[in-house]
């Protein structure tokens, strides 16, 4: 069977503007079929269903990309470890995606469109699992992490240090999925705002968001001593090695915790780079963690850290979106350029960068993870 991405994309952009309905029937005929695998997933479903899409939107799209397809897979395949996932899983999940997708692009369904996707699934299945056996030897399906240092940096926001127990090896810009012991197998993504450390230590950045189970409990309930779960380091967004090229860095509140791993492992690499940090918050004292960025800076003189706010009109520094204060500057044309924040902040400074001459392979974006 050879995949075929063109019928797969066309089958699956009639299912896209239904994605709601057609994962709660995809989870409902996953759990009737296979009522034992419930007890994998979290009580409420709601951020889950969530995932599956984006994750499978991602795959989909990236069928004509196998390199960034194959890394992906082989990320995600190494974290469903942690949720004690073994390959017979992959065989009811993929019938009961098979059948969603068949029962909502019924009306263009036909042989060809099902062996497009058989062929596209199996493929991805054996990509993951394999991904998780040749990791099964070598590292953990989760981590232990005790929690040495939490500071309220503001009254929604607290900046965490942990100490895995055994070593986390992870590339500056990555993030990490969290479970607490107050949520079970509820895990939520945060990023790791820091390069990695001979002590082994990570941070984190929390923002709490009304309702989100995990982050309210990292900034309100979560004390020094306590022990986390930590699933495998995931993610893409890295700092270009051998790039000789100035950056730009674009952060809209917790996204800087990867932007400021990132310019750490540049820094230490002794690399010489100009670096714009543009740093936006609503109100000037969200900007949490601009006492260290300026610390960075005066031991770094190349970097240089702008704080923007956008909500506040008695604050004296820059104000406005961050979108429209990227351009205020000349051009970015010839930057590498990194970005990380809430979707729609990255999207339209992604669009906007683009229409000025960045070109889209010198953009690495991400969006802030967690329970946003």
């Amino acid at each position: 069977m050879s995949l075929n991405p063109r019928l797969v994309k066309e089958s699956f952009s009639v299912v896209e503007p239904m994605a709601d309905k057609a994962t709660a029937y995809f989870y409902g005929r996953l759990f009737a079929e296979n009522p034992q695998l419930r007890g994998m997933f979290p009580p409420a479903m709601d951020v889950q269903r969530d995932r599956l899409f984006g994750a499978l939107t991602r795959i989909v799209w990236s069928l004509d990309s196998p390199d960034s397809l194959a890394a992906f897979l082989g990320q995600l395949g190494r974290d469903h470890r942690k949720y004690g996932v073994i390959a017979e899983h992959y065989t009811a999940v993929g019938n009961a995606l098979l059948a969603t997708i068949r029962r909502f692009a019924a009306d263009i369904w036909n042989h060809e469109i099902e062996a497009a996707w058989v062929s596209a699934y199996t493929a991805a299945a054996n990509l993951m699992i394999e991904s998780a056996e040749s990791d099964s030897g070598v590292s953990p399906a989760w981590w232990l992490a005790e929690v040495i240092d939490h500071e309220l940096r503001h009254r929604d926001i607290a900046v965490l240090t942990l100490r895995p127990t055994q070593r986390l090896p992870f590339t500056p810009g990555q993030y990490v999925n969290v479970q607490t012991a107050r949520w079970p197998r509820v895990w939520r993504t945060f990023s790791i705002a820091n390069a990695p450390r001979p002590d082994n230590t990570i941070r984190l950045h929390v923002r709490s968001v009304p309702g989100g189970w995990v982050s309210t409990t990292l900034t309100a309930h979560t004390r020094v001593g306590d022990t986390l779960m930590l699933g495998p380091p995931m993610g893409t967004m890295a700092p270009r090695e051998h790039s000789v090229r100035d950056m730009l860095c674009v952060a809209g509140g917790t996204g800087l915790a990867p932007l400021k791993a990132i310019i750490e492992s540049v820094i230490a690499s002794g690399r010489r780079p100009n670096i714009h940090l543009l740093y936006g918050a609503r109100t000037a004292d969200e900007l949490y963690d601009l006492p260290d960025l300026i610390r960075m800076e005066s031991s770094f003189p190349w970097l240089r850290v702008l704080p923007v706010v956008s909500d506040q009109p008695s604050y004296d520094g820059m104000r406005g979106s961050l979108p429209e204060v990227t351009r205020r500057f000349h051009s970015w044309a010839e930057h590498d350029v990194y970005v990380c924040g809430p979707a729609s902040m990255v999207n339209e400074t992604v669009r906007r960068l683009q229409i000025d001459g960045v070109p889209l392979a010198r953009i690495h974006r991400d969006v802030l993870h967690g329970e946003h």
